[in-house]
């Protein structure tokens, strides 16, 4: 008897309920230098406050929190955006995913395609930010086999380094040593499908690499150039839409070089003002899309639509 999986279900509901299934999954849509720009919804992570806001001064960051209606101490529950692009003949996805063997509140980028009617296989193109779990685990499915098997796979080359060094596991320090396990042996495991690229390429027609370390050793957010304008896919150079904007300078405990990572962001915020750009984040609200504006000597985020 044949395996009956839950992509085969949900390839079924979603060909029965079509446009009913799509908005849950659909968050935010745009055109950028001839791409169609939707982002998809992998879910939300469930995370401590201390991870991200652990470093921080409590007395500079409480204003900032409750602005944003987020209680002293309570979980964080940010969002994961993964950007599709489809056009020039390519359907190219930004980001993997964490899979089914990160967090329960996660894995849901399958079904968010299959609602929008595209297949696995249609995939031409995954460009990777980084290989954290919520960004890599989904590249594998649950037979850890290739889910895009279609795909040409891309990874900043200094990424690629880092997480495939055997090293890593016993300098990452204890509490990302199952990040540093689960990266290696998921890039083992897509081998001679992954390519490397450098700071500055242009990965695909119009999308190049920006290298945006601290979050991790090689992360990278990638400009899309258009004809009226740009859009910078932020990955997690700026990690959420409160601390990350209006207190760039801080450190956050998600990054692993904190202060690395702070002059990075604000580099970034600088340039993306300056070049008046769109940006997409994977862990900001309302599908992610927006612009930053600058207010009260740091910035904002601001969500579009």
């Amino acid at each position: 008897m044949s395996m009956i999986t839950r992509r085969m279900l949900m390839t079924g509901a979603a060909s029965l309920a079509g446009a009913a299934i799509a908005p849950r999954w659909l968050h935010a849509s745009m055109q950028m230098g001839g791409w169609q720009v939707d982002t998809l919804s992998d879910g939300n992570l469930q995370l401590p406050a201390d991870f991200i806001l652990g470093p921080m001064p409590a007395e500079e960051i409480a204003p900032i929190l409750a602005r944003h209606g987020i209680a002293e101490g309570a979980p964080l529950t940010p969002p994961c955006n993964v950007t599709l692009l489809r056009g020039q003949g390519r359907v190219v996805l930004f980001d993997a995913g964490s899979g089914l063997a990160f967090q329960p509140s996660v894995g849901e980028l399958p079904d968010a395609l299959y609602a929008l009617g595209v297949d696995p296989a249609d995939v031409t193109d995954v460009v990777f930010t980084h290989a954290h779990p919520d960004h890599l685990w989904g590249a594998l499915d649950d037979f850890d086999e290739a889910l895009f098997y279609n795909a040409r796979h891309y990874m900043g080359a200094g990424e690629l380094d880092y997480w495939s060094d055997p090293e890593t596991v016993n300098t990452i320090g204890a509490a990302r040593q199952a990040f540093a396990i689960g990266a290696a042996r998921r890039l083992e495991m897509l081998g001679d499908m992954v390519e490397r690229f450098e700071d500055g390429d242009e990965v695909l027609p119009g999308v190049s690499a920006v290298l945006t370390p601290g979050h991790t050793p090689g992360h990278m957010a990638f400009a899309v150039a258009g004809d009226s304008g740009a859009l910078m896919i932020l990955g997690d150079a700026i990690g959420n839409h409160h601390v990350g904007f209006e207190a760039p300078g801080l450190p956050s405990g998600s990054d692993q070089d904190q202060g690395l990572a702070a002059q990075t962001r604000l580099a970034l915020l600088d340039r993306i003002v300056a070049d008046d750009m769109t940006v997409v984040g994977y862990h900001l609200p309302g599908g992610g899309i927006g612009r930053a504006e600058r207010m009260d000597g740091a910035y904002r985020f601001v969500q579009a639509g």
